[in-house]
């Protein structure tokens, strides 16, 4: 009985992405970050303002951390610039109802007051439904390092 009861909660983690494919809130959820990312890389205020829950908290893989009002702001106003926005992978899960958890890895291009860069992100992102839309409201990532090259 005890086997049972420790291989439980293991079987509950490896069915979580099974759960997320059939889950019928996946296409609107992807639909979602689609839109966010795209309005990000346009800095379109309006639409920002849409996607974004009040309470939103974004760490960049730099350390800083934005609310909703101050992340808008760079945006729309070019302080923070991204050209280049391109998912290598990209993981949903509803680990329960009304909130998801996307997980991945991201290729980024943008330009801030440090100039233009490049980078490979790990990240996990939340979403929550409020009044049957999803709203973004927390975003955390880590550069990635340079992969090596392999030694003759």
């Amino acid at each position: 009985m005890k086997s049972l009861l420790f291989l439980l909660p293991l079987l509950a983690l490896t069915m979580a992405p099974l759960r997320a494919a059939d889950d019928p809130q996946l296409g609107k959820l992807r639909t979602a970050d689609d839109e966010r990312v795209a309005a990000v890389m346009a800095g379109d205020r309006a639409r920002l303002s849409a996607i974004f829950a009040d309470d939103l908290r974004y760490a960049h893989s730099s350390g800083s951390v934005d609310d909703k009002a101050s992340y808008i702001e760079s945006l729309a106003t070019g302080k923070t610039k991204y050209t280049a926005w391109n998912y290598e992978e990209r993981n949903f899960t509803f680990p329960v109802p009304g909130i998801a958890l996307i997980t991945g890895r991201t290729k980024i291009s943008v330009t801030d007051a440090s100039g233009e860069g490049e980078m490979s992100l790990s990240f996990l992102a939340a979403w929550k439904e409020e009044k049957g839309q999803w709203r973004f409201f927390a975003w955390q990532s880590c550069k990635m390092p340079a992969p090596v090259a392999p030694k003759p």
